[in-house]
């Protein structure tokens, strides 16, 4: 029973238009959506040259994007923590404890998983889409285009796991981003925070949020690509 309360009040304040609550919402699409933005172009050019261009000790770059995706969040927002508090190196800049810092964060948990999962779909695509437009005049990024979309689903599938992967992260957004309300709190530390309070109400809305944009997502892709197949 109570759990059915709990689910009407959460249901009560997303519908009631709660400013703290979709203040912390705004704050971590915000936040996730730059920290996405900022990588993806960089991740596709890394994740290009791993597939298609002959670079020395390129085993060595993949094995150590294969084990950055399996770095703890936490361990990244350690690091981060570290190098931006006053005492390290990049103390001077001010960002500890700001969005500027979670988005740095967030662009270093992303981008591994964006240029193994892109670099996967470069492997394997047909080469001779790039080999055409590029032997029929196209300039190196218009090939890459045309390339880019032949395998545009897992590209975009790409995209979408990285951003529900920083999206739902804790461990570095507390760290680096403090949990300060109407500024750097988002949605997991929220979460996490009013959980250990004994709110559920915010907390089961705010995990309602994710709900739905984990479902949305999933259908986008799913359209998309049984949209591709009907017209293949």
């Amino acid at each position: 029973m109570e759990i059915w309360e709990t689910t009407q009040q959460a249901v009560a304040m997303l519908f009631s238009g709660d400013t703290t609550l979709w203040g912390i919402v705004g704050v971590s699409f915000s936040v996730s959506g730059i920290a996405i933005a900022l990588v993806i172009v960089p991740a596709l050019f890394i994740s290009f040259a791993l597939a298609y261009w002959q670079i020395p000790g390129k085993w060595v770059v993949l094995s150590l994007v294969n084990t950055l995706q399996s770095v703890p969040t936490v361990v990244i927002g350690l690091l981060l923590y570290m190098l931006l508090s006053r005492a390290g190196p990049m103390g001077d800049w001010k960002m500890l404890f700001t969005q500027k810092a979670m988005i740095l964060g967030q662009m270093l948990i992303s981008l591994p998983i964006l240029v193994s999962m892109m670099h996967a779909a470069f492997q394997s695509s047909d080469r001779r889409a790039w080999e055409t437009a590029y032997t029929l005049g196209a300039s190196v990024p218009r090939a890459m285009v045309t390339l880019m979309w032949e395998i545009r689903f897992p590209l975009l599938a790409a995209v979408i796991t990285a951003f529900s992967r920083i999206i739902t992260e804790v461990g570095c957004s507390m760290m680096v981003g403090g949990n300060i309300l109407n500024y750097t709190r988002n949605i997991p530390t929220a979460i996490a925070l009013e959980t250990s309070k004994g709110a559920f109400a915010q907390g089961v809305a705010l995990g309602i949020v994710l709900l739905v944009l984990a479902l949305t997502m999933n259908f986008v892709i799913s359209f998309g690509r049984g949209n591709g197949h009907l017209r293949t």
